[in-house]
């Protein structure tokens, strides 16, 4: 289908746009989902160095985004220029950019591909070279979010779609400046076919809410095939299975599948559900952007989006879980994923999005496939939330909570490996 969608687009037949950026999701913080149109400089220097004092950095939390509302209204009218809003920016965004690179971290910024801002601001549609330069070469920008608001029609095919994203990807590119350039598309027109085409990362789904699964018509549907507009108020649950069937549409060669930022913190989901939420974006190789108000964290929240293991797994270069298989039970499903990782490991995750707690048995036969030499091993299971670890042969019975997350990183011992595989080359 890609190859067919390249064909008939004139596309040179390349893996990914490549501008040195993006082999791995990217980590930061972004200001939308917390603070929306409430941004200043002290919001944003602050957060920056709240990151810096937690050791977020050293996590890979490494961008720093302000989202829309930091312009005035109108372009300068000599220059065509977007302005800062001197009331909200006293020192000019070119000194919070300064301010926040001695920090240690990159600077990122948002705009819009339409006529304006989501929040009315003036976008970059028909403006690309002159925002982009701005955006670089004025302000210093390492990463631009780039939203889908007042397109003017410009939407409806991919290839409508796709020339109004590459012109501000062709525009950045002309700068020099390596830009880490993210789409905010909302999953219209299958960005997922051609967004790594002009990109690092695109969305595909409408904006997250910070909720585990409440129903809202303005998130109309629940996969990844919707005919209609993606929508917003996005239940962490619905993103989900908008989210499963396009792995195969990321990985390290080619960019990322964006699920939106993280809600971890914002009060909206119980602790396991932020678990749950930091884990299946972990694995399904989303960014891991923070969108909280990272001066307030709980410790709990800080030691879910501070979890090593399962950010080592996001981090890893390897392509995101695919799903095993999924099963009714009582207000909501089972979900069994698996990764395989690039040293050759594996994790397991089991979610359990129903509203009672399941007891089940994950069978060595499904996580491994059509794996037979690995379906023979035993393993030891690590638990990555509890550290505890168990030998396993052949199936692992376990209990999972309500609205709760399990994963597990699988390790051979070689001792056992090495007598298994001997086993099975004689066997076969």
């Amino acid at each position: 289908m890609r190859i067919l969608l390249l064909f008939i687009f004139g596309f040179s037949l390349t893996l990914a746009f490549d501008n040195g950026l993006g082999k791995k999701p990217q980590m930061g913080w972004n200001s939308w989902n917390k603070f929306a149109c409430n941004i200043n400089e002290t919001v944003i220097l602050q957060t920056a160095e709240k990151m810096k004092e937690l050791g977020l950095l050293e996590y890979g939390y490494e961008y720093i985004v302000m989202d829309d509302c930091y312009a005035l209204k109108e372009r300068d009218p000599i220059s065509h220029k977007m302005v800062e809003d001197a009331a909200k920016f006293p020192n000019g965004i070119r000194s919070l950019s300064r301010r926040i690179h001695e920090l240690g971290f990159k600077f990122g910024m948002y705009s819009s591909a339409g006529k304006y801002t989501c929040a009315g601001y003036p976008g970059s549609l028909h403006y690309e070279k002159i925002d982009a330069e701005t955006f670089v070469n004025d302000w210093e920008i390492d990463y631009l979010k780039y939203d889908n608001c007042f397109n003017e029609g410009n939407s409806g095919t991919p290839q409508i779609s796709y020339q109004r994203y590459e012109a501000m990807s062709k525009a950045l590119l002309q700068t020099g400046r390596p830009v880490f350039y993210s789409l905010c598309q909302w999953g219209e027109d299958q960005v997922w076919d051609w967004g790594s085409t002009v990109a690092n990362s695109w969305r595909i789904t409408g904006d997250i809410y910070d909720s585990f699964d409440r129903y809202d018509d303005r998130c109309p549907c629940q996969t990844y095939d919707c005919r209609a507009v993606q929508g917003g108020m996005c239940s962490m649950t619905n993103i989900l299975e908008k989210a499963v069937p396009l792995g195969q549409k990321a990985g390290p060669f080619s960019g990322w599948n964006d699920l939106d930022s993280l809600e971890v913190g914002n009060g909206g989901m119980s602790t396991d559900e932020y678990k749950a939420h930091f884990t299946l974006w972990a694995i399904l190789k989303s960014p891991l952007v923070l969108g909280n108000d990272v001066t307030d964290m709980s410790k709990e929240d800080f030691n879910i989006v501070t979890n090593k293991a399962i950010i080592a797994i996001n981090q890893d270069d390897s392509n995101p879980a695919y799903r095993v298989w999924k099963k009714p039970v009582s207000g909501g499903h089972l979900h069994l994923f698996t990764n395989i990782l690039k040293d050759g490991t594996f994790a397991v995750t089991l979610f359990n999005s129903g509203n009672k707690v399941n007891n089940t048995v994950l069978n060595f036969e499904d996580i491994f496939l059509t794996d037979r030499v690995n379906a023979a091993k035993s393993f030891e299971f690590t638990e990555l939330w509890t550290n505890e670890t168990t030998l396993v042969s052949k199936e692992l019975s376990t209990s999972i909570d309500a609205h709760s997350v399990k994963i597990w990183w699988l390790n051979c011992p070689k001792d056992i490996c090495n007598k298994t595989t001997s086993v099975m080359h004689d066997e076969l």
